[in-house]
């Protein structure tokens, strides 16, 4: 039986693409045995197992804005981690790994370039980060979200597939998940999301303004676990009326349905935004993290240069009750963006992806 082997991770944004495509996997004849090589220190076992993928443990750290004490140990644990990758990928006999980038990618990446193994590399951002730029180099074959992207990947080998979602965000009825809300016809959703870690600024932004949104919408908002705590307090001391139109949470598993029920998005703009904004047909704006090298702010751009979002600085983000109480009033300029959004889902690409697996596996 054939084996694969997936790796990524440092945020949700590279272990979500995994897990889609994992599940594409599963959909060949005969299905190939799976497993899941990675850091386990940003919560990646319970989101792997949860999907239903064995997970392994393979030792990495970042080493962008390291100091050089921290550069020495993020270095010595790279090549620890790769060592301990060596001996997993020879004990899976994997015919194949696909990486999906981050850090976390590294070890398990180097040690399949080293077995001579094919090595399928996704980008799921519109430019590399470094993990990606190297990879690009051991790579069998590589495939990304965007067209942009072809200008910072070897073109002969690299295949634009776009971002590969849960098939949740394709199958969800918007009906049904507003009913399932309790949302009234007249009712308007926003959905203010961080990322998988969640973010401060945001939720700082949320609850600094939380009377005003809510008068505008019912709100569900994704504070992280680091956030939840402060939005529960801010939840006690609203109003009754109020108070049962705000559900904080530090992660919610419905989160497609959820996209797909609500009017508008408030996201910070990583990776994932750029096949779950598509997928859910939904009009967002995005507060890009000025973090691991600025690409959220160039993801935030591609999706506002056609017309799928609005981008609002962190240094702005004072005035964002503002900016998504003006969008809720403006019903043309949703729907225009609701259309461009829609216009670039992908809802082939996990297959697309899993296909390039399975190729270089034979």
């Amino acid at each position: 039986m054939t084996s694969i082997v997936l790796t990524g991770g440092g945020t949700g944004g590279h272990l979500f693409p995994a897990i889609a495509v994992a599940a594409a996997l599963r959909g060949f004849e005969p299905p190939p045995t799976l497993s899941f090589l990675g850091p386990a220190n940003r919560g990646e076992r319970a989101t792997v197992e949860a999907a239903g993928l064995p997970f392994e443990e393979v030792p990495a750290a970042p080493v962008r804005g390291r100091s050089p004490l921290g550069l020495v140990r993020s270095l010595a644990t790279l090549a620890r981690g790769s060592l301990r990758a060596l001996r997993l990928l020879r004990r899976h006999r994997a015919a194949a790994v696909f990486s999906t980038g981050g850090y976390g990618s590294f070890p398990v990446s180097l040690a399949a370039w080293l077995l001579r193994r094919p090595l399928v590399v996704f980008l799921p951002d519109v430019e590399p980060g470094l993990a990606v730029r190297v990879e690009q180099r051991l790579a069998s074959r590589l495939a990304t979200s965007t067209p942009a992207a072809l200008d910072h990947l070897p073109r002969a080998k690299t295949v634009v597939t776009g971002y590969p979602v849960r098939p949740e965000f394709f199958t969800v009825d918007r009906a049904a998940a507003r009913a399932a809300l309790g949302l009234g016809a007249g009712d308007r959703l926003v959905v203010v999301a961080g990322a998988s870690q969640g973010s401060r600024a945001l939720n700082d932004a949320v609850l600094g303004r939380l009377a005003g949104l809510l008068e505008a919408a019912v709100v569900v908002h994704i504070t992280g676990q680091a956030g939840i705590e402060p939005a529960k307090r801010a939840r006690a001391a609203l109003p009754a009326g109020m108070a049962a139109r705000y559900f904080p949470a530090a992660f919610r598993h419905d989160l497609p349905a959820v996209m797909v029920a609500a009017d508008l998005g408030v996201f910070r703009s990583g990776a994932s935004i750029l096949g779950e904004v598509p997928a859910a047909g939904l009009p967002a704006i995005l507060v890009p993290g000025a973090f691991a090298g600025g690409h959220q702010h160039r993801n935030a751009a591609w999706l506002a240069a056609r017309g799928a979002a609005e981008v609002l600085d962190e240094d702005d983000l004072t005035g964002l009750a503002d900016r998504v109480v003006a969008l809720l009033a403006d019903r043309v300029r949703l729907e225009a963006m609701r259309a461009a959004a829609r216009e670039l889902a992908r809802p082939g690409a996990a297959a697309e992806i899993a296909r390039l697996v399975m190729e270089a596996a034979r």
